[in-house]
């Protein structure tokens, strides 16, 4: 549990500190550099304004009356003559005042910059101004506001930001023990359960505590019991009808193997027929085969398909053909509906075949009279085909089992049939690997009706 809280708190205070950090960071520069900006702009429109003002550098009263000024802005003052003699200052000599700066402002130009006070090693920020009288450069004039009266607030400001951080940092330091806690409990409960799972306790549960994330994990490791107990059980009724599948046409192939081989019959009728057995159980072997091995390579992703563009009705035209006759045998009736001018779609053509021939294969085998129908029509760029019969039906509680592997209805009518319930979960995943879709409903006793929708070809 322990281990658990920290890696959750560690997580969570991580992330607050990932955010927190980087957003006091702006805020102190966002704070730090509008209040700079501030003081440069009033400095600046100050320089200006006195520059405008002076009429005469030479004028004691009016140089008198910016030292007074100054004292009362609590700015300094700076004024020199156009080749950079000081006509006038308030106790500050500016170090850094260098010939490009006069050239400059000769030019007309203000300057704004950061400058040093050679008396006191003051820094100031500073703005000059030319002043300009009948269009002729007579000097310029500088305001200067000390470094340390534009810190001094913004340092406050830091202050608080640091203040508040701190602030928040214990606000949420408490706030990730109670999460931790509060998860840390459930994920520990469904580890616990999980484990439970593995061992093969298949009927332990995880109590749902909210309707969250966490809450669908839990569910979630519910249905996975629930799954995986039922995923065993049709898996030990699926190699049970394997067993069988497999010694059933096995017994007959070695039994009328040995007939034959031993000359035990008595016409050459006889013979033939025993050799008719033997071909149809090596088929049923074949097709047992094949579907195991259709099965396994999509469980493991290797199914290759040939996609290419193919007209749907003539695959389905070709797999009608293959029912005929055993449907003609039953005297069942083959019913089509298909709209003309049908869209191509983009498919593997032999194992669209394969689908359909599955289906139709099913209705005839389950259906003893009426009728077998296929309609096949375009809507909303897609070709729908439903194929339905009038057989026997699907019990209303294996409705939604009929595409699961090993899931088998009627076991014992479709072990006489020749069923091993892999076909129509073959069918649902080669409709899903062709983009395509496949529903069924039906009523017991009275049909089955599948339906299915692939895109149109681009």
């Amino acid at each position: 549990m322990n281990k658990i809280m920290l890696k959750l708190g560690g997580t969570i205070m991580t992330l607050f500190l990932m955010v927190l950090l980087p957003l006091g960071y702006a805020a102190n520069q966002i704070f730090t550099n509008f209040y700079y900006s501030q003081v440069q702009e009033e400095i600046g429109e100050l320089s200006q304004k006195y520059a405008r003002t002076i009429s005469s550098l030479e004028d004691e009263t009016v140089i008198n009356m910016f030292r007074n000024l100054a004292d009362l802005t609590n700015k300094e003052m700076y004024i020199t003559e156009a080749n950079g003699k000081v006509v006038a200052d308030s106790d500050v000599q500016l170090a850094n005042l260098t010939n490009e700066d006069i050239k400059q402002l000769s030019a007309g130009k203000p300057i704004r910059k950061e400058f040093k006070d050679s008396l006191t090693d003051s820094n100031y920020l500073g703005a000059g101004y030319p002043i300009i009288q009948s269009n002729t450069f007579e000097g310029a004039f500088f305001v200067l506001a000390p470094i340390n009266d534009v810190q001094e607030p913004v340092q406050k400001i830091r202050y608080l930001l640091i203040l508040s951080a701190v602030g928040a940092l214990f606000l949420a330091l408490g706030f990730t023990f109670l999460f931790s806690k509060k998860m840390s409990d459930p994920l520990i409960e469904m580890e616990q359960a999980s484990r439970q799972i593995a061992k093969g306790n298949l009927d332990v549960r995880v109590n749902i505590p909210s309707n969250d994330e966490v809450g669908s994990l839990g569910k979630a490791i519910n249905d996975l019991a629930l799954e995986t107990n039922r995923y065993r059980s049709n898996r030990r009724e699926f190699f049970a009808t394997i067993s069988h599948e497999l010694r059933t046409p096995v017994s007959y192939l070695k039994g009328y193997a040995q007939v034959l081989k031993q000359d035990l019959y008595q016409t050459e009728e006889e013979r033939l027929q025993y050799l008719n057995i033997i071909e149809n159980e090596t088929d049923r072997l074949v097709r047992l085969i094949n579907d195991l091995f259709d099965l396994s390579k999509m469980e493991e992703g290797k199914m290759d398909l040939q996609m290419s563009t193919i007209d749907l009705t003539e695959v389905l035209e070709s797999a009608l053909f293959k029912v005929k006759m055993e449907s003609e045998k039953k005297g069942l009736t083959l019913k089509t509906k298909i709209d003309e001018a049908v869209p191509f779609i983009e498919a593997d053509g032999t194992r669209l075949e394969q689908i359909f021939t599955n289906l139709l294969g099913n209705a005839v085998r389950y259906t003893e009279k009426g009728f077998v129908s296929v309609k096949v029509w375009n809507a909303n760029n897609n070709v729908h085909v439903i194929i339905e019969d009038t057989g026997v039906g699907i019990p209303e509680k294996d409705l939604s089992l009929v595409f699961e592997r090993f899931h088998r209805v009627e076991k014992s009518r479709s072990r006489e049939l020749g069923g091993t319930g892999l076909g129509l979960a073959i069918v649902k995943n080669l409709v899903e690997l062709q983009s395509g879709s496949i529903s069924v409903s039906s009523q017991l006793g009275k049909g089955t009706r599948f339906q299915l929708s692939f895109p149109t070809a681009e």
